[in-house]
């Protein structure tokens, strides 16, 4: 029995340059009958350009997963450190293009 179990174990290995991880405060999602794509931006205030930093495509089965997942952690976080807070930016965005500070002028 346990050495079924190891036969039907996945290592995963986390190589360094990935375990930095990239910084995204923007995810476009998008969708097909057969995938979501998920874009991860990084916008800077005042840079009018953003680039897709990281791409990941799922089959709508594990999307539903992540989503669980997501949730589920949410649902944790909120638990111990309170309600995370909406943000509506203009045009009703999820996060406000200024991040919030000031808005500089010249």
């Amino acid at each position: 029995m346990e050495e079924e179990k190891k036969k039907n174990q996945i290592k995963i290995e986390l190589k360094n340059e990935v375990g930095q991880g990239i910084y995204s405060n923007l995810a476009i999602i998008t969708h097909s009958s057969s995938e979501f794509v998920i874009d991860f931006v990084r916008v800077m205030p005042g840079i009018p350009k953003a680039d897709v930093k990281s791409r990941v495509i799922l089959t709508p089965e594990h999307a539903k997963r992540l989503y669980n997942a997501l949730k589920d952690n949410i649902t944790k976080f909120e638990s111990t450190h309170g309600p995370i807070k909406k943000i509506e930016g203009k045009g009703g965005q999820g996060m406000p293009m200024n991040f919030g500070g000031p808005t500089a002028e010249a």
